[in-house]
């Protein structure tokens, strides 16, 4: 028993809780998060095989999807780095003049004369030193230049070294020497030794022999290898090689073949290959969808919170991209990357756009372009192609007024598919990409055909109302207004009237002035049951509410409008039409059955709720501005002589008089609205009651004499 009890609890606590307002928008969206995550995963999460290098592979593998064959793409460019490095180190342009190389050289030759003059007047063996100083230099010196160099004073000597150690920084310096340059630069150097006048004193020839012969001993190779430039030239042949792709439906290895290295990193790449790395990328799948819903969510939230709050508005939306993510990924299936380029991004915010909103499509487009790059093997290209599709889908059916509009907006979606296609692959150079173009014209007209197809089933679901249902409604052929016009053509005409005139309210207040035109001509379908019970169809025959009582007379004329919505149920009418005919009158006084009620009854208490209407009162603006241009229209008609400032004195009247009464304390129309309102009204009426120029009557027989 007790069990029982329980489970009823939970029951109970259950449905009220989906009952609150939020838990449903979160089931939908916890819903959309694992189909789509679901469908994704499938990219990541799939059939694995357990090999190794040098196994035989039990059957064959194929891609699930294009990849970077990663092994082939590093093996060439690993070949074209090291080609390009060998050839930037045979290049000569690549080596610089290293100047530690001069600095050396100056500081040997000035060495060597040090050491000479310090063994100066200590009768050292003239050879012993001239071996010592060879085995510093890259030459060697004899004994007969040492010789000389001792017997110069000390002045002479310090004169020398400064001039030699000037002349070998100066060669290695300046001037680029690879070893095969060295005996032409040293056969050079006596030259440029007798052009030195150390002191202001020129070199005898024993001099020059000396300074010659220890410069020559210290030249060396003085060229380096520019390391930044080697390694931008090997950056730079790296950035040449293009990737190497796995396509999808590629053999990666065929069954009874040996695996190889290639294969396993292939293999890797994929998630083919059993390991814990398939279920990181599986995480990382999850993380990017909900990262993408939550994110759609916060700008439903934040700029769209009417959409969110309704349940069957959210479920549209998530069925849309349900669809269109579903048959990407059907899409995905073949091996072929054409198909890539038919995902029918466009069929969705076309159908986003019509049904709900183009904000929203907008913002749908880019996420359905995401999904497309992920499902299509995360490639940029397919991804920019949808988004492309997807916001012109958008923007063609902005001003949609017939569903044969629809098949325009294809033709514009495959043209600009087209473009985009074509321009980005000879950004790219895929010539793939370019000879595949014309698959964007074919996906623009698929998704335009897809929308005709999908959309009045959508609408008729969801119980959505769109503007091309309104225009198909507004046709004087819809059976309703047909039998209004037969049935009650003075109220067909006052219907007219009153929807040109909300139709410009609505305008000038920035409301939905189509769907306001619409509610205003099936306002009164509901006088089309006793439609001589209505003073505008009966054309100045007997009036049968002469013969009636107020109380009965008040009864069929607001009983028109519970007649209305009874017929337009009937005819399946959307319930946003439905309002207009329920909450034209709202709880409005029929004034002229409770006067006359009240004469009647002399001493008598008439009780003023018998002669209003049931309501509701008018729950919108642009139900509010029907009420009003209800009545401005009947009011304006008994006007004698309907002037601009009568006109416009009448229309205030009315406004003011129903603001007084309490009739749009519901809607969320404010009084700067009603102004405009205001002017809107007045303008219309002084064209229809404008003022006609009488002509004399000896013109108009004239005029009548030149007709005959």
């Amino acid at each position: 028993m007790k069990l029982g009890l329980l489970k009823s609890a939970v029951q109970k606590w259950g449905i009220d809780t989906f009952r609150k307002t939020g838990v449903r928008q979160w089931t939908i969206a916890v819903l959309f998060f694992v189909a789509l995550g679901g469908m994704l995963l499938a990219n990541v999460v799939t059939d694995t095989v357990d090999v190794s290098v040098g196994q035989v592979a039990p059957r064959d593998i194929e891609a699930p999807f294009r990849a970077i064959n990663r092994y082939e793409t590093d093996r060439l460019r690993a070949t074209a780095a090291d080609r390009a490095v060998k050839e930037a180190v045979d290049n000569d342009a690549n080596y610089v003049i290293n100047q530690a190389v001069a600095i050396k050289a100056r500081e040997l030759v000035a060495d060597v004369f040090e050491r000479i003059a310090a063994a100066r007047g200590q009768d050292a063996d003239p050879g012993v030193i001239a071996a010592e100083t060879s085995a510093a230099l890259n030459q060697p010196i004899d004994a007969a230049q040492v010789r000389i160099a001792l017997s110069l004073s000390e002045e002479r000597s310090a004169q020398l070294k400064s001039a030699a150690s000037a002349l070998a920084a100066e060669i290695l310096g300046r001037e680029r020497l690879k070893s095969e340059d060295l005996e032409e630069a040293r056969a050079g150097i006596p030259a440029r030794v007798a052009a030195l006048r150390p002191g202001d004193v020129p070199l005898s020839a024993e001099e020059r022999t000396l300074v010659a012969a220890v410069v020559a001993g210290a030249l060396e190779p003085n060229l380096l290898l520019d390391l930044q430039r080697v390694n931008r030239a090997r950056e730079e042949a790296i950035a040449e090689v293009k990737p190497v792709y796995v396509e999808r439906g590629q053999i990666i290895v065929r069954k009874g073949d040996l695996v190889s290295e290639e294969d396993i990193r292939i293999l890797q790449d994929l998630g083919l290959l059993r390991s814990s790395a398939n279920y990181v990328a599986a995480l990382g799948i999850l993380l990017i969808v909900a990262l993408l819903v939550g994110l759609f969510g916060v700008y439903l939230y934040q700029c769209k919170r009417q959409l969110l709050t309704d349940e069957g508005h959210l479920a549209l939306l998530a069925l849309v991209l349900i669809l269109v993510a579903g048959i990407t990924k059907v899409l995905s299936v073949f091996p072929s990357e054409a198909f890539g380029y038919l995902a029918p991004v466009a069929l969705g915010t076309m159908l986003i756009a019509i049904l709900l909103d183009a904000h929203v499509a907008i913002v749908s487009a880019v996420f359905l372009s995401v999904i497309v790059g992920l499902t299509m093997g995360q490639e940029l290209k397919f991804a920019v192609v949808a988004l492309v599709s997807g916001l012109t889908g958008v923007f063609g059916v902005s001003k949609v007024g017939e569903r044969a509009h629809l098949t325009r907006a294809g033709g514009i979606v495959g043209l600009v598919t087209f473009a985009a296609m074509l321009s980005f692959g000879l950004y790219r150079a895929d010539m793939f990409m370019v000879q595949y173009s014309p698959l964007g014209v074919i996906n623009g007209l698929v998704s335009a055909i897809g929308a005709i197809g999908l959309f009045p089933y959508l609408e008729s679901v969801f119980g959505i109302t769109s503007s091309i249902r309104l225009l198909e409604l507004s046709n004087p052929n819809q059976p309703l207004l047909r039998k209004l016009l037969m049935e009650a053509p003075g109220t067909y005409h006052h219907s007219m009237i009153v929807g040109n005139l909300a139709e410009a309210a609505a305008e000038a207040i920035g409301g939905d002035s189509l769907l306001t035109r619409v509610g205003a001509q099936y306002h009164d379908i509901g006088k089309t049951k006793r439609p001589y019970f209505f003073i505008e169809n009966q054309y100045g025959g007997e009036n049968p509410h002469d013969k009636m009582s107020p109380y009965l007379s008040t009864l069929i004329i607001t009983n028109h409008v519970k007649e209305g919505v009874d017929l337009a149920r009937k005819h399946r009418l959307p319930e946003c039409v439905i309002d207009f005919i329920r909450q034209h009158h709202g709880t409005t006084l029929v004034k002229y059955f409770y006067n006359k009620a009240k004469e009647m009854a002399k001493d008598e208490n008439c009780d003023e709720k018998d002669f209003r209407y049931p309501g509701p009162r008018p729950q919108t603006k642009e139900t509010a501005i029907v009420l009003l241009a209800d009545s401005v229209e009947a009011a304006v008609r008994t006007l004698s002589k309907p002037t601009p400032g009568r006109i416009e004195g009448l229309v205030r009247k009315i406004i003011k008089d129903h603001l007084a009464d309490g009739q749009l304390d519901e809607s969320n129309i404010t009084l700067r609205d009603l102004d405009k309102v205001a002017e809107a009204f007045v303008k219309v009426l002084t064209g229809i009651f404008h003022s006609r120029i009488e002509y004399p009557d000896n013109l108009i027989k004239e005029m009548e004499a030149k007709r005959a």
